[in-house]
């Protein structure tokens, strides 16, 4: 038999999946996977039931229903101040996985050069190095996630095709400050390059911080794609609608690759989300509310276990240092120890990063119930006060 395709070969199952998997196996409460566990307002599910039985379910347009694009276009407006042609600079996509993997193929040619800051989501390397395109590896790192300048600058070149940025940013819980941002725009605007901008934790920042989009950057307008997810912002990750905003030329060359890719999305489910994102500000500020309540409430628990709690300024996750509870191995032995041992997983740290990463830090996730939330806590209590 002939070999299968030789990126793909190098990479096995995600941490995700494989830790999820292992949660399962041991009855564990799954603190890794990053998903909430209640789901979404009823309100828009009831849209989309309505519209699922009243119809049409035929193929709709390959950007999107017309409804979902003009609330997607508002939605830029309204809370970023941005213009947005809903005919011309919008697309809907399977996701956000989908959504980066559109503009990677629009965009990049074999050989081009895309700066990237670990630590990262898993999908952008595959993707990227499936399309012959080099990456470029810059690194934040725990505790302070603090941006490193000189070697940033020293990963653009003349041969720098893009940026990838993802703020708020798994797993750091980092957002961008607006001095970090103006850097950022200054080296895509000097190397004329692209910036790819994963914004899907756009609605999931706490007190004291703002989510800018780069793409509100002087000379940026034309340059980045922006990156939404209906599954982070209203709770529905299983139904893999996501958005991109983009200047026409950029649409164009995205659009030849996401008809080739999906296609066009569920009607009904691009339906029911055009009505949440003309939620009022009520549904916004209770959302990050009662995520950071969340937050807060695993931070202190997982202090009273021992834990070492980074702070977390967006997305729904903590990272923590486990070096105070004294235990002997890299992070990836710790999650499967807690997993086993309390009954509670996390994800590795580690797993974010391509080579050395930070081998004492993991990552919990507090998009659950709070009684789940406290449940765990307990369990990790019980384990290492013995």
């Amino acid at each position: 038999m002939k070999n299968s395709n030789n990126i793909l070969a190098e990479y096995g199952t995600t941490i995700f999946a494989t830790m999820s998997a292992l949660a399962q196996e041991h009855n564990s409460i799954n603190l890794g996977q990053g998903a909430p566990d209640v789901d979404g307002p009823k309100e828009i599910r009831e849209v989309a039931a309505k519209a699922l039985i009243g119809g049409p379910n035929q193929y709709p347009s390959m950007i999107g229903v017309p409804e979902l694009l003009k609330a997607v276009a508002r939605h830029n407006k309204r809370f970023y101040g941005l213009d947005v042609d809903p005919n011309s600079e919008v697309v809907i996509t399977s996701g956000a996985t989908e959504a980066l993997c559109a503009c990677f193929m629009g965009l990049l040619n074999p050989g081009d050069e895309v700066v990237l800051i670990e630590p990262l989501y898993d999908s952008y390397l595959p993707i990227i190095r499936h399309i012959g395109a080099i990456p470029k590896l810059v690194r934040v790192e725990p505790p302070h996630w603090e941006l490193p300048r000189e070697e940033l600058e020293a990963a653009f070149s003349e041969k720098t095709k893009m940026l990838v940025l993802n703020s708020p940013m798994n797993p750091s819980g980092k957002v961008f400050n607006d001095d970090e941002l103006a850097f950022l725009a200054g080296l895509v605007e000097k190397y004329d390059a692209y910036a790819v901008c994963d914004e899907v934790y756009e609605h999931l920042v706490f007190e004291g911080h703002e989510h800018r989009p780069l793409m509100t950057y002087p000379g940026m307008r034309d340059r980045c794609m922006k990156i939404g997810s209906a599954g982070k912002t209203f709770s529905l990750t299983g139904w893999k609608i996501g958005y991109i905003t983009a200047a026409p030329a950029l649409m164009k060359a995205i659009m030849k690759a996401h008809q080739f890719l999906t296609f066009t999305i569920p009607p009904a489910l691009q339906l029911g989300i055009a009505h949440g994102l003309e939620f009022g500000d009520d549904y916004y500020k209770t959302f990050t509310q009662e995520m950071q309540d969340q937050r807060d409430q695993l931070a202190a628990g997982l202090r009273e276990v021992g834990f070492k709690v980074l702070d977390t300024h967006g997305t729904y996750f903590l990272t923590c240092d486990f070096s105070p509870l004294g235990f002997d191995g890299d992070d990836a032995a710790f999650c499967r120890y807690i997993t086993e041992k309390a009954g509670v997983t996390a994800v590795p740290t580690g797993a974010f990063y391509q080579q050395d990463g930070p081998s004492h830090f993991v990552r919990f996730c507090f998009c659950k119930q709070p009684s789940l939330l406290e449940e765990a806590v307990r369990r990790l209590k019980d384990h290492f006060s013995d």
